[in-house]
């Protein structure tokens, strides 16, 4: 069902009860030529996905939506749009949320608040034969009312961190005009703002990590995000690695 409230100026909502996945609906209207723009929104999901192909908790009372974006840049450039949309979802969660909220972005893709993942994102994208983006798609998942339970991270939800009671609708709106926002200023101003606000909220920055790569796992320090969203890590000896894609793990003291 498409709906007309209000939302950013080019952004329209498609809202539905109940989808396998708000991804694979977006990336069903790409397909079919639908706008950058569209938004797809569902109360559950039947098959919500992360990275990696890793099962997405869906239940009812949480945020499942996924934003349909046609950025005319190279791919690569394209998967800034992952801490893009991380910086303006933690941005509207700090509107929302009490005074004192400790909230902290991680690289790459995710929320926490005290620590504990309340956010992820998923971005999936095509490119054109010159490489550069057709479409791109940023799904969301937001533990508004609950979280769950048994994962290899903490988790956490709205209604734990001292939030009022709020429907996924009225999370969904300010991240969308937060988003808004932040794509305007990419798009005219390069990632260089996008990196400094995200870095101001970053999860970990000068502190030991290990990261899961495809094919390897390494360690190191966390000491910035280079120009183009990559992780940078130094390692023993002072060598600096440069990180486009892994999974990051915090090492204790």
């Amino acid at each position: 069902m498409t709906t007309t409230c209000r939302l950013p100026d080019g952004f329209v909502l498609h809202a539905h009860d109940r989808l396998a996945s708000t991804n694979d609906e977006a990336l069903r209207l790409a397909e079919a030529g639908a706008p950058a723009g569209v938004v797809v929104s569902a109360g559950e999901q039947t098959r919500g996905r992360g990275r990696h192909g890793r099962t997405w908790a869906s239940p009812p009372g949480n945020l499942y939506a996924s934003v349909l974006l046609r950025p005319d840049c190279q791919m690569a450039v394209a998967a800034q749009l992952s801490l893009v949309a991380g910086l303006a979802l933690g941005e509207a969660l700090v509107g929302l949320g009490p005074p004192d909220l400790d909230l902290q972005l991680k690289w790459p893709n995710d929320v926490l608040i005290g620590g504990a993942k309340v956010a992820g994102l998923l971005l999936e994208g095509a490119a054109r034969p010159d490489g550069r983006a057709a479409w791109v798609i940023v799904g969301s998942g937001v533990n508004v009312a609950s979280c769950p339970d048994g994962t290899p991270y903490r988790a956490t939800c709205l209604a734990r961190e001292g939030f009022a009671e709020l429907a996924p609708p009225a999370v969904l709106r300010p991240y969308l005009f937060a988003l808004a926002e932040w794509l305007g200023r990419w798009r005219s101003s390069g990632f260089e703002p996008v990196r400094k606000a995200w870095l101001e909220r970053c999860m970990g920055l000068g502190g030991e990590i290990r990261l899961r790569l495809d094919r390897e796992e390494v360690s190191g320090r966390f000491v910035d995000l280079s120009e183009t969203g990559a992780l940078l890590l130094e390692q023993a000896g002072g060598r600096r690695r440069t990180i486009a894609a892994g999974d990051v793990f915090y090492l204790d003291g």
